[in-house]
């Protein structure tokens, strides 16, 4: 039962999240300042990063490390893998299989670390943060 309970609360946050951001209502989502000190237009690809591969510092989310990698192409965040995160029990499994791609897809489209924590997966999602700008911090022009 809670494990159904987790799952209906993390489906119904992206949908939550998703309708919001279609809709453009939110704004706790940081604005990337391009080099000219603006914010991106439409056709803009550069947002300060240099193209590259960057690997984050492994960050504790308690039951395990979450560790990431940044891929930058075209000075965009377009990619992010995870090289560790906590796998070892079944529940940390659960959490973070549904988690992950919500965070992923949170750092893609503000093309920052700076996300959304996401509910019944706090540790997870602070850990993803961390590890996230210190890959981020690498790739700065």
């Amino acid at each position: 039962m809670k494990k159904f309970l987790l799952s209906a609360v993390v489906v119904l946050s992206f949908l939550f999240y998703s309708l919001n951001q279609k809709k453009g209502v939110i704004e706790s989502l940081p604005t990337v300042i391009n080099n000219a000190g603006n914010p991106p237009t439409a056709g803009s690809s550069k947002s300060g990063y240099k193209d590259g591969t960057y690997t984050g510092s492994a960050a504790d989310a308690f039951y395990g490390n979450i560790q990431v990698v940044a891929v930058i192409s075209q000075g965009r965040i377009t990619d992010v893998t995870f090289l560790q995160y906590p796998n070892d029990r079944s529940r940390s499994v659960d959490i973070n299989l549904q988690a992950m791609p919500m965070l992923k897809s949170e750092a893609i489209t503000a093309q920052s670390g700076n996300v959304d924590i996401i509910s019944g997966a706090t540790d997870t999602s602070q850990a993803f943060i961390q590890s996230m700008i210190s890959a981020l911090q690498q790739a700065k022009l």
